[in-house]
């Protein structure tokens, strides 16, 4: 057999085999890659590109960017490529590289859906909200639906004024999930500061909290005095943290904490009500999750439902 019939059925093998690559290996979210490249380097390509999308799958995220590096030597500019290296970078806590391959991307696909809303969590997990939000308009502006998400990310930087005005214009098209209908009730509550932003603060370091709290009533402050407050089962907890839930209502810190002091004072059915409002504004944080799940299960053991307490173990176990 002649080398060049050879290459031939090894290209025709590779390609059937990549793409019969389980779906577990691939997100979702991946864009297909394009199959109109010089035979040669596509094989090479291909290589590379499959085992960066291998050692993804394990969470060896740098080697996953050591191979689509081959890959862009190979072929520049590959819209795929250049995705899969922003979520690799993202999963590493490397924001800027994160942000910047996925704005190459977005030169290359401009609307593509999969990867704006990847830049919003980027930008959101870097607490970048201003940007996530712009993004995030304009995937609203295609798919009204989703403008949903925009409570939450209003909701993370303290806007409520933000976030009501968009719960209203949600409701009057009929697009509020149940979760945002709660949400919706619970800022509408008389107690609620509406426009209450958080304010920056100084270096707290070696200060009094409690004292400073009182002066800037900033939503940093007020979440060291509840940490420290907590640490120490002081009784001003509740106090503090009741505090915290008027003033800073989209922030699940506080609900999560007047449930502790509650339940320390074993009023275990208050704590219920208190950590089902809150955990409505957890968003997207599984460790902030799971706490509110092990004190609702303190809750319902203090009760002595052993059924909603093993269902929340459940939820524990189901989220690693």
């Amino acid at each position: 057999m002649n080398s060049k019939i050879s290459k031939h059925i090894f290209f025709t093998f590779f390609t059937f085999i990549f793409f019969l690559i389980p779906s577990s290996l691939l997100s979702q979210d991946s864009i297909p890659l394009a199959t109109n490249l010089n035979e040669q380097k596509s094989i090479d390509f291909q290589k590379h590109f499959f085992k960066a999308i291998t050692q993804k799958a394990i969470n060896n995220n740098q080697k996953a960017i050591e191979s689509l590096d081959e890959c862009n030597l190979l072929i520049p500019d590959n819209v795929s490529v250049l995705f899969e290296l922003s979520k690799n970078y993202h999963k590493l806590n490397k924001y800027i590289e994160a942000v910047e391959y996925a704005n190459k991307a977005l030169v290359l696909k401009p609307n593509n859906l999969w990867i704006s809303e990847h830049l919003v969590q980027v930008h959101r997990r870097n607490n970048a909200l201003d940007q996530a939000i712009e993004i995030q308009k304009k995937i609203a502006n295609e798919f009204p639906k989703k403008k949903q998400y925009l409570v939450y990310l209003y909701l993370q930087k303290n806007d409520i004024a933000s976030a009501t005005s968009i719960l209203t214009e949600l409701e009057k098209a009929k697009l509020l999930s149940p979760r945002l209908r709660r949400i919706k009730k619970r800022l509408a509550s008389p107690n609620t500061t509406k426009t209450k932003q958080p304010k920056r603060t100084e270096n707290t370091n070696n200060v009094n909290f409690e004292n400073q709290f009182k002066k800037n009533k900033s939503f940093s402050t007020l979440k060291q005095l509840l940490t420290k407050l907590d640490l120490e089962n002081n009784s001003k907890l509740l106090t503090y943290s009741e505090e915290g839930m008027t003033l800073f209502p989209a922030q699940p810190l506080v609900y999560l904490m007047n449930a502790r002091a509650n339940n320390k004072s074993k009023q275990y059915k208050k704590a219920i009500t208190i950590l089902q409002s809150g955990i409505d504004f957890v968003i997207d944080n599984p460790v902030m999750q799971t706490n509110f799940y092990n004190e609702l299960i303190k809750s319902y053991l203090g009760i002595g439902d052993t059924k909603n307490a093993n269902k929340y173990r459940k939820k524990i176990k189901n989220s690693f």
